[in-house]
């Protein structure tokens, strides 16, 4: 028989994934829980950690949830955990790739402020994460989150769609269909500074700025209309959204970046 609670302790069912799960006391685990109604907050899954817990299979990373837990604190605990879909296995780029989607959400949402637009973002991330790792699965050498071909070539628009959102969900407004110095259209033919908290406006001369990246004008007018596809597109994208998000981060490194430089250097020849 479950523990009695009073009206309004209890939470869910809500649909959920696990961002980060740590050892807590004997067989316990403490999870960063990140759901579609609640967003993101801690929860206790008592006795998940002995061998036997129904549990123990499902408290991990990238598999959809459905959650149920009580409690009034800061930290709830987890009343029940119940698979909401398939979790084949994430491998390579995309499993990497996943784990940095959950770095982000873990230094940059806040708890207990739902998103649920974001969430829905993530759970498609991951799903065509998820999508892209069976389709290359076998294929040797795809090892880096943000690497330059293959598999990555396909991954690198699943992280900017995610990127973008996280972005303007968390209120930084990413302009890319005006110039913010005269608010005139983007010039798909025009060359353009992206300025920190300003937005684009009309590159001139050559040189670098700290505070910003240079673009093309068809970059910002595929941007601001979802597209990807384009090579030049994605490098500057790229380039863009890691200008945005560090600037987000106060300039803290994220382990999952780390990583791929770790990787990328033990990959290079000597």
């Amino acid at each position: 028989m479950g523990p009695r609670v009073s009206a309004g302790a209890a939470g869910g069912p809500d649909r959920g994934y696990v961002l980060h799960a740590y050892p807590y006391r004997e067989t316990s685990l403490l999870l960063q829980a990140w759901t579609q109604a609640h967003g993101r907050f801690a929860l206790v899954a008592k006795g998940a950690r002995r061998p036997r817990s129904a549990s123990r299979g499902v408290l991990v990373p990238f598999q959809p949830l459905s959650l149920t837990w009580f409690g009034r604190g800061e930290v709830k605990t987890l009343r029940a955990a119940e698979p909401a879909g398939p979790a084949l296995p994430l491998a390579g780029a995309g499993l990497l790739s996943a784990f940095y989607l959950n770095e982000l959400l873990l230094k940059l949402i806040h708890r207990d402020d739902p998103h649920e637009r974001l969430w829905t973002a993530y759970d498609e991330a991951v799903a065509a994460l998820r999508d892209l790792s069976r389709r290359a699965a076998g294929v040797p050498g795809l090892v880096a989150a943000e690497p330059g071909a293959g598999e990555a070539r396909a991954i690198e628009p699943v992280l900017r769609r995610f990127e973008l959102a996280m972005l303007r969900e968390l209120g930084f407004a990413v302009e890319l269909g005006r110039d913010a110095a005269t608010g005139a259209p983007i010039d798909p033919e025009g060359e353009y500074w992206y300025v920190l908290e300003r937005g684009p406006v009309p590159a001139e001369g050559a040189g670098e700025r700290a505070d910003a990246v240079r673009l093309s004008g068809l970059t910002l007018a595929h941007l601001d209309r979802g597209r990807f596809d384009d090579p030049r597109t994605a490098a500057e994208a790229k380039s863009l959204m890691r200008l945005l998000i560090h600037h987000c981060l106060n300039g803290q490194e994220l382990a999952t970046r780390a990583l791929v430089r770790d990787l990328q250097r033990l990959e290079d020849p000597a």
